[in-house]
C-alpha cells in the first residue's frame, strides 16, 4: 500500500508540474525552423548557369527540417548548394536531376547549410522550365 501512495503521489507531482508550466507559457514544441519562403529575399536573387555534380538529401531548415532535395552546381564562381524542395514534393512530380545534368538556376542568395547556398525559384534544363516557387519564395509544386 505504501508503494502505491507513493507512485500514485509521484504521478500527481510531475502532472502539477506540467500544468504549472503550461499555465506559465512554456512550450514543448520544437522551436520551427525558418521555411523556404521566410529565408527567400527576392532582392537577393540572382542567376547562375552550371553542372551538377552532386545530388543530395537531408533535413533542412529550407523545407522545415523535412528531408529537401539539394544539388551541388559547379559554377565558374565555385560550388554551389542548390536548395530544391522537399523530396516527397519531387517525387510527386517525378522530377529529378543527375549528375552531368547542365542547369540554369534561378534564386535567392542565402547562408543556409554552406557558404554559397541558393533557394531556387526556377531551373531551366535544355527545354524543361521548372518553376519551384513564386516571386516570392512561396512554393508552388503541388505535393
Amino acid at each position: 500500500m505504501r508503494l502505491s501512495s507513493l507512485l500514485l503521489a509521484a504521478v500527481g507531482a510531475v502532472l502539477l508540474i506540467v500544468a504549472a508550466l503550461l499555465v506559465l507559457g512554456v512550450s514543448f514544441r520544437r522551436p520551427v525552423a525558418a521555411r523556404g519562403a521566410d529565408l527567400y529575399n527576392p532582392k537577393a536573387e540572382v542567376t547562375v548557369t552550371g553542372v551538377v555534380t552532386e545530388v543530395q538529401e537531408f533535413a533542412c531548415p529550407v523545407s522545415e527540417g523535412e528531408m529537401g532535395s539539394h544539388l551541388v552546381l559547379k559554377t565558374r564562381d565555385g560550388d554551389v548548394l542548390v536548395h530544391l524542395a522537399p523530396g516527397r514534393i519531387l517525387r510527386s512530380q517525378s522530377i529529378k536531376f543527375a549528375p552531368g545534368d547542365h542547369l540554369i538556376v534561378a534564386g535567392s542568395k542565402t547562408r543556409v547549410v554552406g557558404s554559397k547556398d541558393l533557394i531556387v525559384r526556377e531551373i531551366v534544363r535544355g527545354s524543361e522550365d521548372y518553376v519551384f516557387r513564386d516571386a516570392t519564395g512561396k512554393l508552388m509544386l503541388v505535393q
